[in-house]
């Protein structure tokens, strides 16, 4: 269950990011459809936590793992949403932050998916995630830059709320 939550949830960032390219309202939809399927899922996987007796992982941590997983789908829900409130057009910092977190959102899903055989390959996912964490963190600082030097302080504030959403996908 939790492998395809993982997979679902690389779906949706990349119904987020097909949005941010295309800003089709059908990807929006697809986005907002997936997340809801998400949240469905991970509510049943609690339920079936709760009514085990007995798990290969500790409970807590799956519930973790799937609760983090969930809070990156809602966050590039919500961005969307933001996004079109606040009459914001995606520019590279928003594009390049939405696929780090895509890239680190299918590392962690393929680490899932080997996390009962494959340990080294987990840890090998595991680096690659926290390396798409700070590259994102990397263009989050230089589009903050670039952005406070523009004269335009409603436009730079718009985008801010982008960036630091996007930023807070990371797990920040």
């Amino acid at each position: 269950m939790l492998a395809r939550q993982a997979e679902m949830t690389v779906a949706g960032l990349q119904a987020f990011v097909a949005w941010l390219e295309t800003r089709q309202p059908s990807d929006a939809g697809e986005l907002e459809r997936i997340e809801t399927e998400v949240d469905r899922m991970r509510h049943d996987m609690e339920e079936k936590l709760i009514q085990s007796f007995s798990t290969p992982f500790d409970r807590q941590d799956i519930y973790s793992i799937s609760r983090q997983m969930d809070y990156i789908l809602n966050f590039s829900n919500e961005t969307a949403k933001e996004m079109t409130a606040f009459r914001v057009e995606p520019d590279q910092p928003i594009l390049d932050m939405a696929k780090y977190v895509l890239s680190g959102t299918q590392c962690i899903s393929r680490g899932i998916g080997n996390i009962t055989s494959d340990k080294g390959a987990v840890e090998y996912e595991i680096r690659h995630a926290r390396d798409a964490c700070h590259r994102l963190e990397a263009v989050y600082i230089a589009g903050m830059t670039e952005l406070l030097k523009t004269d335009d302080a409603m436009e730079a504030l718009r985008k801010r709320e982008i960036y630091h959403r996007l930023r807070m996908q990371d797990g920040r």
